[in-house]
């Protein structure tokens, strides 16, 4: 008689499509031209489980990976040491450094206060400059080449605001790069995000820093022929009902039946991250047959129309309509929080 605890199956999944995730970093490379193409990673690479995704691109060449925090520094470091660049986007706080100074990642110093603070360590960094975000970064302004004097910086950064869209600002903040290279110095420089790649050479620099693209997202025209879905999340039909004319569906009976047909229920809701942005507009498909969702997704069920598919039942499988750009219109959320929102819950299965 076996001890093995028994699997316990997953009522809702996502399909995560490793050939994709590796040819759209492929292409994000070559996008790049001279530069080399790394990957963000932070938020467990966006949702879809940094572990496994930092292996794939690694296999792939990858020798440069970008994380918010030394959590997420520490979550890689077993697969990353000595093998590739860690950046930590958040820098480095008084708090960090018990941790920091003995993690092979490096800080991304952010102000001058983090600068003062890592300075004697004799560590290797990255610097960021404030090029017009406002958010992280020192000002142009604020450089003193002086006070950099000594320390082992590796890449001089700044990050783009509005590269989605053509705006004077890219340019802008362009220039304002351009500037603080003419201060301060490093081995290498880097400013282009997934949508920033596309901008042209100049953006390039040595160091490109493609996020959403990796994992299907779609910011710019120039992008829609070669970059691919990643994430599809499916979900199990856990029962079918029958609705007459009339009958109320769901909380605050957001959907009314006009006629009599069936609905699955789905074992999925907002708490696995298909938001309630989805209610009477987000859909699923079975064999090319559209479902779409009927009234207001709960935390844990979500009701879609069989009307066109009758023939589904209890314990049937259906998919998502989850390409991000497609996905965004019917919700209204951007493709960053629908990518990263995935749940917990949903198991993660790479093919």
């Amino acid at each position: 008689m076996s001890d093995a605890t028994p699997t316990i199956a997953p009522t809702a999944t996502i399909r995560l499509d490793s050939d994709a995730l590796v040819e759209n970093w492929r292409a994000l490379d070559r996008l790049s031209g001279k530069a080399k193409a790394g990957a963000a990673v932070k938020a467990n690479a966006y949702g879809l489980g940094v572990r496994d995704v930092v292996q794939r691109l690694m296999a792939a060449g990858c020798t440069d990976f970008f994380v918010a925090n030394w959590q997420e520094a520490s979550e890689i470091e077993d697969l990353t040491s000595g093998r590739a660049e860690v950046s930590v986007l958040n820098g480095v706080r008084e708090a960090d450094l018990p941790y920091a100074l003995q993690s092979p990642a490096k800080p991304v110093l952010n102000s001058l206060e983090q600068v003062r603070r890592w300075k004697t360590s004799g560590r290797a960094c990255d610097i960021m400059i404030n090029s017009g975000m406002n958010r992280l970064g020192i000002n142009v302004e604020d450089l003193d080449a002086s006070l950099f004097s000594g320390m082992a910086i590796d890449m001089v950064m700044s990050h783009l605001a509005s590269a989605d869209e053509d705006v004077p600002q890219n340019a802008a903040q362009l220039d304002q790069f351009k500037a603080a290279l003419e201060i301060i110095s490093g081995k290498r420089t880097s400013l282009a995000n997934s949508a920033g790649i596309t901008l042209g050479s100049q953006y390039h620099f040595d160091v490109t820093r493609p996020g959403l693209s990796l994992y299907g997202g779609i910011q710019r025209p120039v992008l829609e022929d070669v970059i691919a879905q990643v994430a599809y999340p499916q979900a199990e039909i856990i029962q079918v009902r029958s609705l007459r004319a009339g009958d109320k569906l769901g909380y605050n009976a957001q959907y009314i039946a006009a006629e009599t047909h069936n609905v699955g229920i789905l074992a999925m809701g907002y708490a696995d991250g298909y938001l309630r942005g989805f209610s009477n507009s987000g859909m699923f498909v079975h064999e090319n047959i559209v479902l779409p969702v009927l009234g207001r997704v709960s935390m844990d069920l979500i009701a879609i129309d069989l009307s066109d598919a009758p023939h589904l039942k209890e314990g049937d499988w259906v998919d998502c309509e989850y390409d991000l750009g497609i996905a965004s219109a019917q919700s209204g959320l951007s493709q960053y929080e629908l990518i990263t929102g995935l749940g917990n819950r949903l198991a993660r299965q790479w093919t």
